[in-house]
């Protein structure tokens, strides 16, 4: 069964960090860019980072520019997100996501998607 799966979510203080995975199962990176959303309650999905598929070129939402990371081991076929000076506005569910487009920030390029692991970071 192919499948996406994120973890590393939890709870943090304003100001700590987490790394999240997303690990393919069933199914490969390959060729693919991958991308972070996430959603709070109330809001629309919004896009967070993406990364091409040899990690070459990085892509990243103005609100989280300076403090998170993606990256990529396609080894292990996981990419990766790490959250850095997390603030109560990171709080969301954070999904995965694969596209054929590099580089695009809009939900609808995205055709697969991982279930979401959930950030709540406390004030």
């Amino acid at each position: 069964q192919e499948q996406l799966v994120e973890s590393g979510g939890g709870l943090v203080q304003a100001g700590g960090s987490l790394r999240l995975s997303c690990t393919a199962s069933g199914r490969t990176f390959s060729g693919y860019a991958t991308g972070w959303f996430r959603q709070a309650p109330g809001k629309e999905r919004e896009f967070v980072a993406a990364i091409s598929w040899r990690g070459y070129s990085t892509y990243y939402a103005n609100s989280v520019k300076g403090r998170f990371t993606i990256s990529r081991d396609n080894a292990k076929n996981t990419v990766y997100l790490r959250m850095n000076s997390l603030k109560p506005e990171d709080t969301a569910v954070y999904y995965c996501a694969t596209s054929v487009v590099a580089g695009t920030t809009s939900h609808l390029d995205y055709d697969y998607w991982g279930q979401g692991t959930q950030v709540t970071v406390s004030s």
